[in-house]
């Protein structure tokens, strides 16, 4: 009897070490069995800047010196002319979520992420740019996959909705500062 509650409780800690894993980004499951692919937006955010404004300010995380505010958040492993590898820790609830990511740049219209390491096995997004009168329309976009079926669409579900939440408070981020640039240089 011990035995067995000593051999549950210990199957008990390794689901739960488990999928406190997989949440933070530290485990990624990718076995493609029973792949389900969903649309992540699209969803337009319009800017109050030139698109050579909100690249630049998109971009900054992944330059050679980044906001102070950003070094927390994102950590470039490497880098080239065009394109990054970066870690993104993104608060979740009371967790912090590791992601590691592709980032392609194309100056001053476009940035194409790619999940390497997080809570899904397949995740890819896009944000465009282009100019709307005076300013910029963003538009982003993008698909998440997860594996197993409907337990893997249950899944992607959370993830989802964590993830628009995540890109829209960084494009308010993104807007907050070019309002705040246009009343600083008033």
């Amino acid at each position: 009897m011990l035995r067995a509650l000593g051999l549950g409780s210990l199957g008990v800690l390794a689901g739960k070490t488990a999928y406190d894993a997989i949440v933070e980004g530290r485990l990624t499951i990718d076995t493609g069995i029973g792949r389900r692919v969903r649309p992540l937006g699209p969803v337009e955010f319009d800017f109050r800047a030139p698109p050579e404004t909100v690249f630049d300010l998109i971009a900054s995380p992944y330059g050679d010196r980044p906001p102070r505010a950003l070094r927390e958040r994102v950590q470039v492993w490497e880098r080239g002319s065009d394109f990054v590898l970066a870690a993104h820790l993104t608060p979740v609830g009371r967790r912090i979520v590791t992601t590691l990511e592709t980032v392609r740049l194309e100056r001053p219209t476009r940035f194409d992420f790619r999940l390497v390491r997080g809570p899904v096995p397949h995740l890819s997004e896009s944000f465009v740019l282009e100019p709307l009168g005076d300013g910029t329309s963003l538009v982003w976009s993008g698909e998440l996959g997860t594996d197993f079926g409907a337990a893997g669409s249950w899944w992607a579900d959370r993830v989802a909705t964590a993830w628009e939440r995540a890109v829209a408070h960084s494009l308010a981020a993104v807007s907050a500062e070019i309002d705040r640039r246009a009343a600083r240089a008033v």
